[in-house]
């Protein structure tokens, strides 16, 4: 509910009432009546010509908020106004002026966290000229606490036109990329490699049209420097049939994978690709469905989570308004042009088939409930020597076979 007062510097202009504590004063004589009561000095002007006056009641967020007071009713019905506090003003003040700021590091992540949910507020990261750079201040101040996982699964249009805006989120530990069509040569596929994702630790590239050739950009340079994405832990490359059984050659420099799913990939000889899996990351064939892999549990967290979902509601609105459409349909039927018959496809990609179960994970260490004897204790150290010996030897022939002329000049792109 708002209300407007206006004064005016008029003498003219009546008598003025006010209401203190039940009883009703006149604090001035008007042309004609009876002064009925002791004639008080005239206040002097609190606020400005056209003020407006917006009663809030039980607000506690008023980060859009331009005003310097906040008024609200007592329970006697009376009017009463406070100012805001001093810290609030100036959190407004910067939020509003947040693109003419250099840097936020070594501020404290308390105050930034609410400088960044005003500035939201404000929608300062949607303007089109200073909202990269706005974003970009509190990204690399504050990395994962800006973002720590980012879902984009079958967002598409979000990826095309919000791409350097979700290229400078950093630090993420999980990504979620599925049904994105995104292909080897996109930028956001070159940027996976990038330092700035070294931290991911899932990583979901489900039916995006990639082959060996993305692969080997995005393991370059975990194969030859020992950096990029060195860290994941869960990685899924189901339903890219230009995988093949090289570009499984090229994910073995991933050592730390302990869930990995290459469903419905073009690998011919699979026993091959198992076998190298098995043996030199260690993960084992699964013949079930592996929880771990689910798409579900990735979702969108972080103080930037409301910016990304308004960044989407903004493009659909602005791609499919509902009169275009109705216009469309209108037309068809005017011009007797049949509806072209829409074949639905599953997002998770059930009309593709029933690929094979290629999903691998790690198995736990099973700890005996037997001590051991000498003999045997001796017997399982040598064991454990040779698989080691073996593992160092494969090692170092895969670093040789994969390190090639073209690998370095793949590197010295970057």
């Amino acid at each position: 509910m708002s209300c407007y007062f206006h004064a005016e510097n008029n003498p003219n202009v009546g008598s003025v009432y006010v209401r203190e504590n039940g009883q009703l004063y006149r604090l001035n004589q008007g042309s004609s009546g009876v002064n009925n009561t002791v004639p008080k000095s005239k206040p002097s002007r609190l606020f400005s010509k056209g003020f407006s006056i917006e009663l809030c009641m039980n607000r506690q967020n008023d980060n859009g908020r331009t005003d310097h007071f906040i008024f609200t009713y007592t329970k006697e019905g009376n009017l009463r106004y406070t100012a805001k506090s001093l810290f609030n003003l100036v959190l407004s003040y910067i939020a509003d002026n947040i693109h003419h700021v250099d840097s936020l590091t070594g501020f404290p992540e308390q105050i930034a966290e609410k400088l960044f949910y005003a500035a939201d507020a404000r929608q300062k990261f949607s303007e089109p000229r200073t909202g990269l750079g706005a974003l970009q201040k509190f990204t690399e101040a504050y990395g994962s606490l800006v973002l720590r996982t980012l879902c984009l699964k079958n967002k598409c249009l979000l990826i095309s036109e919000k791409l350097e805006e979700i290229k400078s989120f950093r630090d993420l530990t999980c990504l979620d990329l599925s049904f994105c069509k995104l292909g080897d040569e996109h930028e956001l596929v070159t940027h996976l490699a990038s330092e700035t994702l070294s931290s991911l630790t899932r990583l979901l590239l489900k039916d995006n049209c990639l082959s060996d050739a993305g692969l080997r950009k995005m393991t370059a340079p975990v194969r030859v420097m020992k950096r990029g994405l060195e860290n994941l832990s869960i990685l899924d490359l189901s339903c890219n049939s230009g995988i093949t059984n090289m570009g499984v050659a090229y994910l073995l420099c991933f050592k730390k994978l302990n869930y990995l799913d290459l469903s419905g990939t073009s690998l011919k000889d699979t026993k091959t690709s198992v076998h190298q899996i098995q043996t030199q990351i260690g993960l084992v064939h699964s013949e079930v469905s592996l929880k771990e892999l689910d798409h579900n549990s990735c979702k969108t967290e972080g103080w930037a989570e409301q910016t990304v979902l308004q960044w989407e509601h903004s493009l659909l609105e602005a791609v499919t308004p509902e009169g275009s459409l109705k216009s469309r349909a209108a037309a068809q039927r005017f011009y007797g042009k049949r509806a072209r018959k829409e074949v639905l496809v599953s997002p998770l990609g059930e009309d593709r088939g029933n690929p094979e179960n290629l999903q691998f994970y790690r198995k736990k260490a099973e700890l005996s409930h037997f001590p051991l004897g000498k003999t045997e204790m001796s017997e399982e150290l040598q064991n454990k020597r040779r698989i080691s010996a073996e593992h160092e030897e494969q090692n170092l022939k895969s670093k040789r076979l994969n390190i090639s002329v073209d690998d370095w000049d793949l590197l010295n792109s970057y």
